[in-house]
């Protein structure tokens, strides 16, 4: 299978681990869809219970810790692009490209993504 020059770029944006809990919620259905394990400024790896519908298009939340007193919540569009069982039973690993984000989001994204791991 080859791959284009953008979607080899998009792989290497810097992804920063998730090291905390951080649960990713569909805004249109109000449901959980899984638990944050990594973000970068172009995608994010979700550990859910069930398989995503291959290249569905999502809009969720994700609170995130360190930007201040409180977690902020930053709200994006994303498109699922592959998923596969975990190593663990009953967990389904899923990549997602990030298609949609406002400015605000996005500063906010940026800064959680500059500030060191501390964990």
């Amino acid at each position: 299978m080859s791959e284009n020059v953008a979607s080899i770029d998009q792989r290497r944006a810097l992804r920063k681990r998730a090291n905390f809990t951080a649960v990713v919620t569909d805004v249109i259905s109000g449901q959980t869809i899984g638990h944050l394990g990594n973000l970068s400024a172009t995608g994010m790896l979700l550990i859910s219970t069930h398989p995503p519908r291959s290249e569905a298009i999502y809009q969720v939340s994700l609170a995130l810790p360190g930007l201040g007193s409180h977690p902020q919540s930053i709200e994006v569009g994303i498109q699922e692009q592959w998923h596969e069982a975990a190593a663990s039973p009953g967990q389904v690993w899923s990549g997602y490209r990030i298609v949609a984000m406002d400015e605000a989001d996005a500063a906010l994204l940026d800064a959680w993504l500059e500030q060191p791991d501390r964990g």
